[in-house]
């Protein structure tokens, strides 16, 4: 696949998250409308793998409506969020504001993160829960974020693991909905064309730029871009957990968070890098 299909997709992503954004903003799924709780999105791992945040310069990439970065700031981080969407860092703005929590928010493709930060670098780089899958190259991506970051910075990637993005429902007579390996856990496919309608969220349909293109990505694959950027792995993490139940037959655990009934398969992942 060329450069200029890739920035192609890419920029249908873009225009996707913009008509997502309205949606997502009225939708029970972030209760923006509620007490505003970002630190409910955190597992209790992150915390203790992200240490402590007061006085600390955070970067929060592809941070959507910025609700995690918000969280960032409430532990006395100086935080920062960057998405490529500009309805997005409208809403995070405004969201941030009502909340009244310092947080800047920058709009940018996350490739030219450096260039939108005026080469400004942090100690800490922030990004996942469904965020690398819209991008179609993770070695520039990490040899980005490894600029992003001063030299003993960490980059803290929480995403959804690949078995997650690899399941699918399919109708099991007598037993319900069963889920099975419908798709690649592994990339290298090129990008997969999703119709977007409908999100993730609850809320109406989005009524344009319903295109949107996806690349799949291994640990493995994730773990060697960081290590070609000259970055050393910390800490690899996988959990049986969610924060929101996506399937039916998902049950509540002890934590608030949502898991599979037998036998426990790991649906996230965080992964700790230094430079």
């Amino acid at each position: 696949m060329t450069t200029d299909e890739h920035a192609r997709f890419m920029r249908a992503n873009q225009a996707n998250w913009d008509a997502r954004t309205p949606v997502h903003l009225a939708s029970r799924f972030y209760g923006l409308d509620q007490d505003l709780d970002p630190a409910r999105w955190f597992a209790s791992f992150e915390w203790d793998d992200l240490g402590e945040l007061s006085g600390r310069d955070v970067l929060h990439l592809q941070c959507h409506l910025g609700t995690e970065t918000i969280a960032f700031a409430q532990r006395g981080a100086r935080a920062v969020g960057l998405d490529f969407s500009a309805a997005s860092v409208t809403a995070a703005r405004d969201v941030a504001a009502r909340a009244g929590v310092p947080v800047d928010y920058v709009q940018a493709n996350v490739y030219d993160a450096r260039q939108a930060l005026d080469q400004r670098q942090f100690d800490v780089v922030y990004t996942g829960k469904g965020a690398l899958c819209y991008l179609p190259d993770l070695q520039r991506w990490a040899e980005v974020v490894a600029r992003l970051l001063r030299p003993g910075g960490h980059v803290y990637i929480v995403e959804f693991h690949p078995l997650l993005n690899s399941l699918g429902p399919e109708p099991a007579p007598g037993e319900g909905p069963e889920l099975l390996l419908r798709h690649d856990y592994l990339g290298g496919r090129g990008a997969v064309h999703r119709d977007a309608t409908h999100t993730y969220t609850d809320g109406p349909a989005v009524e344009n730029a319903t295109d949107s293109y996806e690349w799949m990505h291994g640990i493995s694959e994730v773990m060697n871009a960081l290590v070609g950027a000259g970055l050393t792995i910390r800490r690899l993490r996988e959990s049986e957990e969610l924060p929101w139940p996506r399937w039916p037959q998902m049950v509540r655990t002890a934590s608030g968070w949502w898991r599979l009934p037998e036998p426990r398969i790991p649906l996230l992942y965080g992964l700790l890098a230094s430079r």
